[in-house]
């Protein structure tokens, strides 16, 4: 990943760079002339927050309509509300962490029940940068610090490749996106080895810290949420050098997906070696370095345009390109590349009426207005 800090030289969350397909789930994949252009209605960029220092994840949550939480990568939670930036941080944790490249402050999840118990949870890199997953208690307007409480710590034997998002599931889990520890190729083949967290997406019981491996064969998962309406799972995997991916994971799925990675790029073989164990899962879309070099996934709009509804959007940090596709029952179809591009683009969000909006490294955040 090419360096949050000074974005001139960054190669990607675990990196590489892409020619535009997408898949139909089925094995074929959507190329260009499946693009939908000159449609009535599509996702249109305005600038809503800038100024920002690095910013690298956004969330909005249930029962606060007005504001926007922001992640800059330095380690501060900012808020946005009413339309202004508050100079108070919310979270200040500079302290901690180590930032650049691809370490910092790199999400932040709320608890279903912040409204009653303020716990919400971070994901850092600390000063030797190993992963912290770590929860607080705020008192409804800043973070309490003394109320830190780790619940995952994870060595990492490289500077790249930290996954970084923490997001919970329709469980009631706090999930969390681990790459395979760094450097190329997965060079100890971790990403489908049991005996190793890196590699995988976990999810933590908060209250008793239990922690599982809910799926394997990552690279470096760049950005996964799950779909408001239906409770499925999408994720944004970087590649190597050839090919970025999107996959999906139903809610009914009964679990343990390996999505791959190093025996598979995209849909396509990196390494003539056996699989790990679980439910080979496909990516459902791709692009090669054709049109950029390192995805960034996004959200399923469930907003208040209806025939925006159901389009799966997501882009590329390297070139900014954005694109979107129709989801459903665990298909893509409709792929249209959209009419803009988002420089730097770190991270979507979603506020607590499920719009959109697309984070540039560069300091900005825009609203996704059709």
């Amino acid at each position: 990943m090419r360096s949050l800090l000074v974005l001139s030289c960054f190669c990607a969350l675990g990196i590489a760079c892409s020619s535009e397909a997408a898949s139909d789930g089925s094995g074929s994949t959507l190329g260009a002339q499946a693009l939908q252009r000159g449609e009535r209605t599509a996702f249109r960029p305005r600038a809503a927050v800038t100024g920002l220092s690095n910013p690298t994840h956004a969330i909005g949550i249930k029962g606060e309509p007005r504001r926007l939480y922001i992640v800059e990568q330095a380690g501060l939670i900012r808020i946005f509300e009413g339309g202004r930036l508050r100079a108070a941080p919310f979270l200040d944790v500079r302290f901690l962490i180590s930032a650049g490249g691809e370490r910092g402050l790199l999400s932040v999840a709320f608890h279903p029940e912040y409204a009653q118990n303020r716990r919400f949870y971070v994901n850092y890199t600390d000063r030797d940068g190993h992963t912290n997953v770590v929860e607080y208690r705020s008192n409804g307007t800043r973070a309490i610090p003394s109320s830190a409480r780790r619940l995952l710590f994870v060595r990492q034997p490289y500077s790249n490749h930290n996954g970084g998002q923490v997001a919970f599931g329709p469980d009631g889990r706090l999930y969390v996106g681990m790459g395979d520890g760094g450097s190329g190729g997965d060079p100890e083949n971790r990403a489908q080895n049991m005996q190793t967290l890196l590699g995988k997406l976990l999810s933590i019981n908060v209250a008793t810290k239990g922690v599982r491996i809910e799926a394997l064969g990552l690279r470096n998962p760049w950005r996964f949420s799950f779909d408001r309406t239906t409770g499925d799972l999408l994720i944004g995997d970087v590649g190597q050098g050839e090919i970025e991916e999107i996959d999906f994971t139903p809610k009914s799925s009964p679990g343990l997906e390996n999505y791959g990675w190093d025996v598979f790029e995209g849909r396509s073989r990196f390494e003539n070696k056996r699989l790990g164990p679980g439910r080979l899962v496909q990516p459902i879309a791709q692009y090669s370095h054709d049109d950029g070099c390192s995805v960034t996934g996004g959200h399923v709009y469930r907003g208040s345009n209806k025939p925006l509804r159901g389009r799966y959007i997501y882009g590329d940090f390297c070139s900014g390109i954005v694109w979107s596709v129709k989801v459903a029952g665990g298909r893509a179809s409709g792929l249209r590349r959209e009419d803009f591009r988002i420089p730097q683009l770190t991270s979507f969000a979603e506020d607590a009426a499920g719009e959109l909006f697309a984070v540039s490294g560069g300091g900005t955040i825009s609203r996704l207005t059709p």
